[in-house]
């Protein structure tokens, strides 16, 4: 079985992570090492999959939580595993509770707070990035939690590569200039090209302003927008 376990959280010994991969208990196409409900897998392979790869973790699947995530920006607050409903974000500060986000193409996040002891995982396609999940999961952190952004610790996780994901201009015109400075067309269809050093210099700024108290969550969470 093959699990990804990123440094930033490996490094922390209070936080169990693992990301999943297609490769898992031998299995073949075309599900692979399948564990969403939702694309036509046999359930009981799903659960035996899952089950599998909880205990591959530590944990058992009856205290991680999951939803049915419909591309929304629908937050639960979490208190017990199981399935918590359709939504695209969870955050919970209960200890011994996992939560589980689905991913394939779309980009999952996971934030977690050792200050104020609560984590949180999101959801975001482009539909949930249009819509501003992550933002808004940051602004109840701050707002109901009482988190600093300088103390979130958050993982980006794998998603699709840009030069395999196309979008036509329906898609392509709901996002403003603010996401990406350079859009290019090809055949017709839309490949963001975004320009890495200025974004990654900005972001550095930020930063810096974050951890010196100089930049506000708001402010900070405006400059990205800009």
């Amino acid at each position: 079985m093959l699990i990804i376990n990123p440094y930033i959280f490996k490094q922390i010994p209070e936080i169990t992570f693992g990301f999943s991969t297609k490769v898992g208990l031998q299995r073949h196409q075309p599900y692979y090492f399948n564990m969403s409900y939702s694309v036509g897998d046999d359930i009981n392979v799903v659960l035996k999959n899952r089950e599998k790869y909880f205990n591959q973790l530590g944990l058992n699947s009856k205290s991680v939580a999951y939803q049915k995530q419909i591309h929304g920006d629908g937050i639960s607050f979490i208190t017990e595993g199981g399935d918590c409903g359709k939504c695209d974000a969870m955050i919970t500060d209960k200890k011994n509770i996992g939560l589980a986000i689905s991913s394939a193409d779309c980009c999952a996040i996971f934030i977690y707070d050792p200050v104020k002891e609560l984590i949180a995982g999101v959801h975001s396609g482009w539909k949930g990035t249009k819509i501003k999940i992550l933002l808004k999961v940051l602004q109840i952190l701050s707002n109901e939690f009482d988190s600093s952004p300088g103390d979130m610790i958050c993982y980006l996780s794998p998603s699709i590569l840009q030069q395999n994901y196309r979008v036509g201009s329906d898609v392509a015109e709901q996002f403003d200039l603010n996401y990406d400075h350079s859009i290019i067309t090809f055949f017709g269809e839309y490949m963001p090209q975004p320009s890495f050093e200025t974004s990654l210099q900005s972001l550095e700024k930020i930063v810096t302003q974050l951890e010196s108290g100089k930049l506000s969550l708001e402010a900070s969470l405006k400059a990205f927008e800009e």
